[in-house]
């Protein structure tokens, strides 16, 4: 009887909740590292998964680019055995707009420039020459495909736009001996011209300055 007492004395009953906390906060120990490891080997899976992803993403850009600049632009124009001679006159060009030849001495400024009016020839050319892919419009451009061009031209060293009112089609793309026309700024050929030509293999002088030349 004495026995029985003593099992439900207060010290018993708190000893008894002390074990029984003890217990549970044993329970949540365990859950908790539980799902501490779960949270970490998610964490370390999505970081394989996304890096291997990132890896074939960029891998996938780097095959593109390469593609780009090694096939041929569908429907581009060609010239070769051009002339590089500094000149101060006019000079007048075979193709319009020019894609080299004689040119002035001093280039126009190629480093992302718009040009909102008519810029000499003879100066877009020695642009050309240091490896600037020149863009060109008219009138009848529709204004959409002007403004994505120009922030293509913009974001993009060693390029120029400007407006050639005499030009067969209202838009136009010109490297050092190659020309494209496209009815479109969306026109994929537009990014593959750029990718291919901006100080491509057709330029006769990289890595010549961009700047410094002339800004109309």
């Amino acid at each position: 009887m004495a026995s029985a007492n003593k099992q439900h004395t207060p010290a018993a009953a708190r000893r008894a909740k002390l074990e029984e906390a003890r217990r549970q906060e044993r329970a949540r120990e365990r859950r908790s590292r539980v799902i501490t490891l779960t949270l970490g080997v998610l964490v370390v899976a999505g970081l394989v998964a996304g890096g291997g992803y990132l890896m074939n993403a960029a891998d996938e850009q780097d095959k593109a680019e390469a593609t780009a600049k090694t096939s041929p632009v569908n429907g581009e124009k060609s010239w070769d055995k051009l002339t590089q001679n500094h000149v101060e006159k006019t000079v007048a060009y075979p193709m319009n707009p020019p894609v080299g030849g004689d040119h002035n001495a001093v280039w126009m400024n190629c480093d992302g420039d718009v040009y909102t009016e008519a810029v000499p020839k003879e100066n877009a050319v020695h642009s050309l020459e240091h490896g600037a892919v020149w863009v060109t419009y008219t009138s009848e451009a529709k204004p959409a495909d002007i403004k994505k061009l120009n922030e293509r031209v913009s974001s993009t060293p060693y390029s120029l736009m400007s407006p050639v009112e005499d030009q067969a089609a209202p838009l136009m793309l010109s490297a050092w001996g190659k020309q494209l026309t496209v009815k479109s700024a969306t026109d994929a050929r537009v990014a593959q011209f750029f990718t291919k030509y901006v100080q491509g293999p057709q330029t006769p002088e990289p890595g010549a300055a961009c700047t410094g030349g002339i800004a109309k």
